[in-house]
């Protein structure tokens, strides 16, 4: 497993330990001048689930890659936090500002991975 499986490996855990929905793997390698190499994008219901969701990504990465984001933001209002771990870009949103920004749509020509929810 390479460093970037384990990195998504250990995003995607964190997301589903505090029961993150609707979460898809965006791999943006094959489109010249994207921004990383993956989105993971998933949702929370509410401002503290967002927030939690957040750290609990934060604390999975630490623990079983050893990495931390380069930097967190939107954690203020919990709406939209966005996480950048450099190649990858870890999206939390609320489901209505997911909704509105679409950033499945927008990246429409990647390869999306749907990772199921679980109960």
């Amino acid at each position: 497993m390479s460093e970037t499986e384990k990195l998504i490996k250990s995003i995607t855990d964190g997301i589903q330990e505090k029961k993150g929905k609707g979460i898809i793997i965006a791999d943006l390698n094959e489109i010249d001048g994207s921004i990383g190499e993956y989105f993971v994008i998933c949702q929370g219901n509410s401002p503290a689930q967002v927030n939690a969701l957040t750290e609990s990504v934060y604390e999975q990465v630490l623990k079983h890659t050893g990495d931390k984001p380069t930097s967190i933001d939107g954690l203020r209002n919990a709406q939209w936090v966005g996480m950048d771990y450099s190649n990858v870009l870890v999206h939390i949103f609320l489901p209505e500002i997911r909704a509105f920004y679409d950033l499945e749509h927008l990246w429409a020509d990647a390869k999306l991975t749907r990772i199921p929810d679980l109960n």
